[in-house]
């Protein structure tokens, strides 16, 4: 089975509800993205080198925008409805569509926009779409094992911890890095939904 045997249509679709769009990534959301992500702090606990000027941006964009094109990740721009900002991004990766599996991951956000609604937002329109429209088994999530804040935040996602991969990647600073590996099923997933969305109620009513 090839990848376009498949019937997971990996189309980029814009993602949103009330206070986050996900939209797919293109050339033109460069001066957008610099504007938010030109900051080191963003690109820590990534494996390539931090991103620190334009030209750099311009060559990630160019990368994601290539591995599209060979149907492994679909990257989005996060933009926040309410201030029409964009604040960060996000994608699907390592999309194997003959085993109904996605990753979502490299996820960024602009430090004004962290601990806030973002996240958990686009995680919720990330997961819904990957199970109910994808028709995924299986949703990945990893971080660098020594990421704590990273991996707290996807354990209140509802997802499953699995293990750590030992020196998964070779980080540009030269460290191998190990990987903390979650996951949630499509048995898992209403259970995973119904938390997620009554965390979202609760905020919403704390900020009201």
């Amino acid at each position: 089975m090839t990848l376009y045997d498949s019937c997971m249509d990996l189309t980029a679709r814009v993602l949103e509800d009330d206070k986050i769009r996900l939209e797919p990534l293109t050339r033109e959301h460069l001066a957008e993205w610099c504007r938010v992500g030109l900051d080191a702090d963003i690109w820590k606990w990534y494996t390539i080198a931090p991103i620190t000027t334009p030209e750099m941006m311009r060559d990630y964009i160019e990368l994601l925008l290539n591995q599209q094109a060979e149907g492994t990740t679909i990257p989005f721009v996060t933009r926040d409805k309410v201030s029409g900002r964009v604040v960060g991004g996000t994608r699907y990766l390592n999309i194997e569509p003959e085993r109904r599996k996605v990753e979502i991951g490299s996820t960024w956000i602009g430090r004004e926009w962290r601990r806030t609604h973002v996240n958990s937002h686009a995680k919720l329109l990330m997961l819904r779409y990957a199970f109910g429209t994808l028709g995924c088994v299986r949703v990945e999530l990893r971080t660098d094992a020594l990421n704590a804040p990273s991996r707290a935040a996807i354990g209140r996602l509802g997802a499953t911890f699995e293990g750590i991969l030992r020196k998964h990647a070779e980080t540009a600073s030269g460290r191998w890095r190990d990987t903390a590996v979650f996951s949630i099923l499509d048995s898992e997933w209403p259970a995973v939904r119904a938390g997620l969305e009554a965390r979202i109620a609760g905020h919403a009513a704390a900020n009201a």
